[in-house]
C-alpha cells in the first residue's frame, strides 16, 4: 500500500506538537470527553467479540478499552508515531488512510471514525472516507463518527479568558464564518461541523437512522475555565460530576447540540 497522504501540518502537529496519548486523561475536559464517548458507544455497540475497525484511532486510547471489553480491534492511522503507541493496546495496527481502507468489503461489525472527519477539510474527502466505512461494514453494521462542533472554539477561547483580545477574536470569527481552521496557529487544520451538517453527511453516505449526539454537553467549558484559570485539577470534583450530569441530561434536547465541544454521529449500513 502507498503511504497515506496527510497534510503536513497535521502530521507535524501529532508527531511533534502534542502527545495525543495524553489528551483524554491530562485534563478534566479530556476525561469528560473520554467518559462520555465510552458510555455513548457502549450503549450502541454489538456484544463482544464483534470486530471493530478504529479508523484514525490515533495512539489507541479507545482501542485499549475496547480490547479490554473483549472486542477484536484493528486500528488504522496515518501518523507513524500513533501506530507505534497503539501497538501496546492489544489491537492490531496499520498505517493507513481513512479514504483508502485496505479492509475487505463487509468485513467489520463496527467502524469508528473518531477523528478523520474533522481533519478532512474538503467535503469530497469526508464523503470518500464515509463511503469506505460503509463498504467495509457488514449489513446492519454500526458507524460511529465524531466531529468538532462549529462553535467549540468560541466556547473554548472564552473559557481561556482571551477572546476579548482582538487577534484571537478575529481568528475565532474566521473559524465561525468558514468552519475551517487553517492549522497555522495552535490547533492543526480542521473542519468544524454543525449537528445538521454532520447528520446530513452520514445520511447522504447511505447510512440508515443517522443520529447526532453531543459528547461533552452544554457545560464542558466550565471545566476548561476552572482548570485553565486556577491551575488546579478538577478530575475528581463536584464540578466534574455536575458537568457530566449536564451532558447526560442534555441528550434528549437537540437544541443543546450546538453547545457541545464534539458531536458523535451514528448510523447503520442497510
Amino acid at each position: 500500500m502507498t503511504s497515506p497522504v496527510v497534510a503536513p501540518e497535521i502530521l507535524r502537529f501529532y508527531s511533534e506538537t502534542i502527545n495525543e496519548a495524553d489528551r483524554l486523561s491530562s485534563t478534566a475536559e479530556g476525561r469528560l470527553e473520554m467518559v462520555r464517548t465510552q458510555e455513548l458507544l457502549r450503549r450502541r455497540l454489538p456484544p463482544a467479540p464483534a470486530r471493530i475497525l478504529d479508523v484514525g484511532g490515533g495512539p489507541g486510547t479507545h482501542a485499549r478499552w475496547l480490547v479490554e471489553d473483549g472486542y477484536t480491534v484493528h486500528l488504522v492511522d496515518p501518523v507513524p508515531r500513533h501506530i507505534e503507541q497503539a501497538e501496546q493496546t492489544g489491537a492490531t495496527t496499520e498505517l493507513g488512510d481513512a479514504r483508502h481502507l485496505t479492509a475487505e468489503d463487509g468485513s467489520y461489525d463496527v467502524v469508528l471514525m473518531l477523528g478523520p472527519l474533522y481533519h478532512l477539510t474538503e467535503r469530497s474527502d469526508r464523503d470518500r472516507a464515509l463511503a469506505e466505512a460503509r463498504r467495509v461494514l457488514r449489513p446492519h453494521g454500526l458507524l460511529a463518527a465524531a466531529g468538532i462542533n462549529r462553535y467549540a472554539s468560541l466556547f473554548e477561547h472564552t473559557a481561556f479568558a482571551h477572546l476579548h483580545k482582538e487577534p484571537i477574536r478575529r481568528s475565532i470569527g474566521g473559524i465561525l464564518a468558514s468552519q475551517i481552521h487553517d492549522g497555522k496557529k495552535a490547533f492543526t487544520a480542521a473542519y468544524f461541523h454543525s449537528g445538521e451538517q454532520l447528520r446530513e453527511e452520514v445520511a447522504t453516505a447511505g447510512f440508515d437512522d443517522a443520529e447526532i449526539l453531543g459528547i461533552e454537553g452544554p457545560a464542558w467549558a466550565l471545566l476548561a475555565a476552572a482548570e485553565r484559570n486556577t491551575g488546579m485539577s478538577f478530575h475528581e470534583s463536584g464540578l466534574f460530576d455536575s458537568v457530566l450530569t449536564a451532558a447526560r441530561m442534555a441528550e434528549p434536547y437537540p437544541e443543546l447540540l450546538a453547545s457541545s465541544s464534539h458531536l458523535l454521529a451514528t448510523g447503520h449500513r442497510p
